[in-house]
């Protein structure tokens, strides 16, 4: 029989999830505040060896997880609603839409959309050409595949298997759960709690990122618009007050408020898009966004298996760039996944995957071809320097750089700076939250943690984001992220394994339920 909860509402501390991802945290903390050049070293032997020796792990995952959720959503289980059969959607298919669409928008699509194209363009991984206009068209289908369909893959497996375990075997709406498939009622053991554990550790560096960004990108907003320096010690408070008031939010756990900024920030951001869409060069951002989705196309295949054999310098880049994306992806993938799974019950696999590929990857997608494509104009029309020297030298400045290239500069540099704020908020304010609830067992009706669980993870992210800002610059963030992502890209793999093992469980009894071979229409099952 599946294990039974006590209806009484009871919370207390996971104590291995908690205490072992708090001492790795805090370690980690001291140890880059105590030894910073030290840990600086240590962070780019660790990134090197992580993307010599399991570079190809990385990818391999990515291109399985790319593979499998495909076969998912066109095999039979596709037909499987995540919920009982007649079980009907909790939203409507507009507010599923909307929602899906602000689940993975954040703050790096302003970092990288108009930096990543040109530093590209500028520096190649391989260089086999001199030809600046296929430079510039293999920038952006580089930085295509770095947005495109592996990372929306990864949280459509995400979200099909924590959704379909918890609305269809009737677990509880958590990381753990999905080993149900593999390891029955074990999977409330202590494998569960080292999933949970390395989610935590995970979500915690992908936060770490989002804030590093937020923070460079609205400093390099205030130093553009006041001549505010760019000094270490006005980032960290700028880090801080971030954070406060992130840690406000989840504190206060207003959800109907932290919906609404999502969706104005969705809105802010498609105000943003028409804006430099309708005063860049149009024509070109149309055809721009047409071959590079044609480029990236042929790219993906190719591209997908490149590990640059032979290549010292190729593989660096990939380490830098590649991995760092996939890690990073993986990183996200819990948080982000299981906020798809809440909204997506009673739609069916099929449903959820295509919505995840689709909707929220055309938008990012169009905004990196415009943002690239207008960025790539103005070196390449008028080999613009102040924009290549943001480049090299300050790339949270880039995005300000273009839009002096662009009419109302000032007022569309403050708009830019605020998005940058408030796109911050949401995806830390609810990453911080879901943290502090996978530091907690509930027993009973679910509940968010208790406070002081949540101002705890607050205070480590900003510690460490303060930490790995100070020790070097973003790419010590990249090195980290590239590190944490490894633990979990196993549990990935374990979840395909678990879910497939699940669903052909499902039908072989439905099948022998029903003496008949279509499995349409299929009974919920409940594990014995």
């Amino acid at each position: 029989m599946m294990k039974k909860y006590n209806t009484e509402n009871k919370m207390h501390v996971n104590k291995f999830v908690f205490y072992s991802s708090a001492i790795i945290s805090i370690l980690l903390t001291l140890f880059m505040g105590l030894f910073p050049k030290l840990a600086e070293r240590g962070l780019i032997i660790a990134q090197q060896f992580v993307s010599h020796y399991f570079g190809w792990f990385y990818m391999l995952v990515m291109i399985i997880c790319l593979v499998f959720v495909f076969w998912l959503a066109f095999s039979k289980y596709g037909a499987l609603r995540l919920g009982p059969d007649n079980e009907k959607p909790d939203f409507s298919y507009l507010s599923w839409v909307s929602m899906l669409f602000s689940s993975g928008i954040g703050i790096a699509l302003l970092y990288f959309g108009a930096y990543e194209p040109l530093h590209h363009f500028l520096n190649p991984p391989t260089v086999s050409t001199e030809d600046k206009i296929s430079l510039a068209q293999a920038a952006m289908a580089q930085t295509f595949l770095h947005w495109g369909l592996h990372g929306w893959a990864l949280y459509g497996l995400m979200a099909v298997s924590m959704g379909y375990f918890t609305y269809r075997r009737n677990l509880p709406l958590a990381l753990r759960s999905v080993l149900h498939g593999l390891l029955g009622n074990r999977y409330d053991g202590w494998m569960g709690n080292m999933v949970d554990a390395f989610a935590i550790i995970a979500t915690l560096i992908a936060m770490v990122t989002n804030l590093g960004i937020g923070a460079l990108v609205c400093l390099a907003g205030l130093n553009y618009l006041f001549d505010l320096p760019e000094s270490p010690i006005i980032l960290v408070c700028l880090v801080i007050f971030m954070m406060l008031v992130a840690t406000f939010a989840a504190v206060s756990g207003v959800e109907k408020g932290i919906a609404w900024l999502s969706n104005f920030n969705v809105r802010l951001l498609c105000v943003f898009l028409f804006f430099v869409f309708i005063t860049g060069p149009t024509s070109l951002l149309l055809d721009g966004f047409i071959q590079n989705t044609g480029n990236y196309i042929g790219f993906l295949l190719p591209k997908s298996f490149e590990m640059y054999l032979f290549n010292e310098e190729g593989k660096a880049w990939s380490g830098m760039w590649t991995i760092f994306y996939w890690a990073w992806w993986i990183a996200w993938a819990p948080f982000v996944g299981m906020f798809i799974a809440r909204i997506s019950k009673g739609r069916t696999i099929k449903e959820v995957i295509l919505g995840v590929l689709l909707i929220p990857l055309g938008f990012t997608l169009a905004w990196l071809s415009i943002f690239g494509n207008t960025a790539l104009n103005l070196v390449l029309s008028s080999e613009n320097a102040l924009i290549l020297d943001a480049v090299i030298n300050d790339p949270p400045m880039v995005l300000f750089r273009l839009l002096e290239n662009l009419p109302f500069t000032t007022f569309m540099s403050a708009v830019t700076t605020v998005i940058s704020f408030m796109l911050f908020l949401t995806p830390v304010d609810s990453g911080t939250l879901m943290i502090a609830n996978l530091s907690m067992r509930f027993e009973g009706e679910f509940k968010d943690s208790a406070i002081w669980m949540r101002v705890f993870w607050a205070i480590t992210t900003t510690a460490i984001s303060i930490g790995l800002l100070l020790v070097g610059n973003f790419s010590t963030i990249q090195m980290a992220v590239v590190l944490c992502g490894l633990p979990f890209s196993i549990v990935i793999v374990l979840y395909m394994i678990s879910l497939r093992k699940a669903l052909f469980e499902d039908i072989k009894a439905n099948e022998q339920l029903s003496d008949v071979n279509d499995i349409r229409p299929l009974k919920t099952v409940i594990s014995k």
